[in-house]
């Protein structure tokens, strides 16, 4: 027999016919494709992000919000910012007798001031309008403290407010800021003081009118919390708070 010249015998079906090229090719092809299970994925996600979009949001919301029981301390410290709303906060936890000191850092100065005061010479800063704010409501001025170090961002304002507590033996502080950024300046903090056994306390001011359950119908608070994610992660990556 020639086995050189013999040709494979063809494949045949159940009832002994050829079956199609296309056929058998058909049989190799997978049942679901990539894109099909793509599509698939991208609509389980729309439909979880349609029927859950609202109890999501308040939870991005909620989660920037670290709040505190109200309890008396050594100190109270005003973060920068939110000149208005953490000054009226700063001042209602003195006038609660919660703390005898309320601490200020000074923020860095903006280019060009120095040449702006002289030709505007009563020009205010930050810290100048937080005194302004606080002689309105009649704070005797030796409970007002700061240091001539100057400050630009959360962690340098915990890194100035660490010397300050260790030098006066302070034990412990309550920080005041805005809701949106409580969170972030508390793990700050807890970073920053990490050794040093200082009770904490964050207690953010109520005077910023946002509100977890409906930040998002309002344009300035969809910003101030898209910006306040970007800068917890950019801490949480560059200084593992």
């Amino acid at each position: 027999m020639d086995y050189q010249n013999e040709v494979a015998p063809e494949q045949t079906d159940e009832l002994g016919l050829p079956e199609a090229m296309d056929k058998k090719e058909e049989k190799k092809r997978p049942r679901f494709s990539m894109w099909k299970w793509i599509f698939f994925i991208l609509f389980i996600l729309y439909f979880v992000l349609t029927s859950y979009r609202v109890p999501l949001l308040i939870t991005l919301g909620e989660y920037l919000i670290v709040e505190h029981k109200v309890q008396k301390a050594d100190l109270i410290v005003c973060l920068g910012g939110k000149g208005v709303e953490n000054a009226l906060a700063a001042i209602d936890a003195y006038k609660e007798g919660l703390a005898p000191y309320i601490f200020r850092a000074k923020e860095l100065k903006p280019d060009g001031l120095d040449y702006l005061k002289k030709r505007v010479k009563s020009y205010p800063s930050d810290y100048d309008l937080f005194i302004l704010v606080i002689e309105g409501f009649e704070i005797p001025e030796e409970a007002i403290l700061s240091s001539e170090e100057r400050v630009s961002s959360t962690i340098d304002e915990a890194r100035l407010v660490r010397k300050f507590v260790l030098d006066r033996g302070f034990k412990s502080l309550i920080l005041i800021t805005s809701l949106t950024h409580s969170r972030r300046a508390w793990q700050t903090f807890k970073k920053v003081f990490k050794d040093d056994n200082i009770k904490i306390i964050s207690l953010p001011s109520h005077y910023q009118l946002f509100n977890p359950k409906d930040w998002w119908t309002k344009r300035r608070y969809t910003k101030e919390l898209i910006i306040e994610y970007q800068k917890l992660i950019y801490y949480t990556i560059a200084y593992l708070i």
